[in-house]
């Protein structure tokens, strides 16, 4: 004998199937089949609460996307995999192969494809690092204009064509072997698919989206933690270092901490009296030393350095003595050397 089905129920048929439109979508609405909530539809009209039921029935479709279930897990997964690629890049071991003092040239914006782009005093400076043993290259961002949206118009400014500008970056990617390489906003603006990428596959470092921290492991056990950025939160117009020695002063206890993006140069040292660590916060200025942009804005030149040299001693017997900033790159590969031949000595 066929179970006598409430009011309820059969108010909810009937609200489903208002709802829905079709038998088909009302049965899953209610999880029924197609025939029990036909009978259920039948039976509300019998009763005087529902219309006629439907001149047609239309077929039920498959559904294009995924059960949620096959979601949720394509989720969990996708979350572990992005969790663990973020969780490897908060602090990159990178193991140094050199005994003795080495040194870091920390490239400022160079913006290689700008009329502004002062390339006789890049060149000169990747010729010193080549030339000096012990000697890394590394880079804050910002290696092209790459302009887009409404700079686009910027293109008209400058004689070098888009596809010229990509030959350059490719040009000074691969001619120097960089220990690091961060992507700043102007070279982020490639989007998905960004050709930098590609052409950074090969490159011996370590590269990164806006930012890189490093601890570099020195044979003698000693580590030295490099946080690159293309800039550090925080501003002041009586401190171009200011964000880098916030960031020491605040959170990351770093012997340096370095970034670009604002085309002026600053350096401030901090001490952490609760560990003893010195850090060394710098903001390098741009090799795009000649700025219609800044001209415009009445921006005073703040650039006394494209490019700070780190050098770092891991046999020092002090924290003070463990990085040197130098502003000079030739100078500091003459002092590098120095170090160098005097531990043979």
């Amino acid at each position: 004998m066929p179970r006598t089905l409430t009011e309820a129920e059969t108010r909810a048929a009937v609200e489903a199937f208002a709802s829905c439109g079709t038998v088909a979508g009302a049965a899953r609405a209610l999880g029924l089949t197609r025939s029990a909530l036909r009978n259920r539809l039948e039976r509300a009209q019998a009763a005087g609460i529902a219309a006629a039921s439907p001149a047609f029935d239309a077929p039920e479709l498959p559904d294009p996307d995924p059960p949620v279930e096959e979601i949720i897990a394509a989720r969990l997964r996708e979350y572990e995999r992005v969790h663990r690629a973020r969780r490897a890049r908060h602090l990159i071991p990178v193991r140094v192969r050199l005994d003795g003092p080495v040194a870091i040239a920390h490239f400022g914006d160079p913006h290689l494809d700008d009329p502004g782009c002062n390339l006789p005093l890049l060149m000169r400076h990747m010729e010193v690092v080549r030339r000096t043993e012990g000697m890394f290259a590394a880079n804050v961002g910002d290696l092209q204009n790459n302009w887009v949206g409404r700079l686009v118009r910027l293109h008209a400014e400058q004689t070098t064509t888009a596809r010229q500008a990509w030959r350059l970056v490719e040009w000074f990617v691969r001619e120097l072997p960089w220990l690091y390489i961060v992507l700043g906003n102007h070279d982020c603006w490639a989007g998905t698919g960004d050709p930098l990428d590609w052409i950074l596959r090969t490159a011996p470092g370590v590269s990164g989206r806006h930012g890189v921290r490093l601890a570099l492991r020195f044979p003698n056990g000693r580590e030295v933690r490099v946080h690159a950025r293309h800039d550090f939160p925080g501003h002041s117009q009586w401190n171009p270092a200011h964000g880098p020695a916030k960031a020491a002063m605040m959170h990351w206890r770093d012997h340096i901490l370095t970034c670009g993006h604002r085309h002026v140069s600053g350096y401030q040292i901090v001490k952490d009296p609760a560990t003893g660590t010195i850090s060394h916060a710098i903001r390098v200025a741009s090799y795009k030393d000649q700025d219609g942009y800044a001209f415009e804005k009445g921006l005073p030149d703040g650039n006394f350095g494209p490019c700070a040299v780190t050098v770092i001693d891991p046999e020092a017997e002090s924290e003070i003595g463990l990085v040197t900033v130098l502003w000079d790159v030739e100078t500091a590969a003459d002092f590098l050397t120095f170090l160098r031949r005097r531990r043979k000595a």
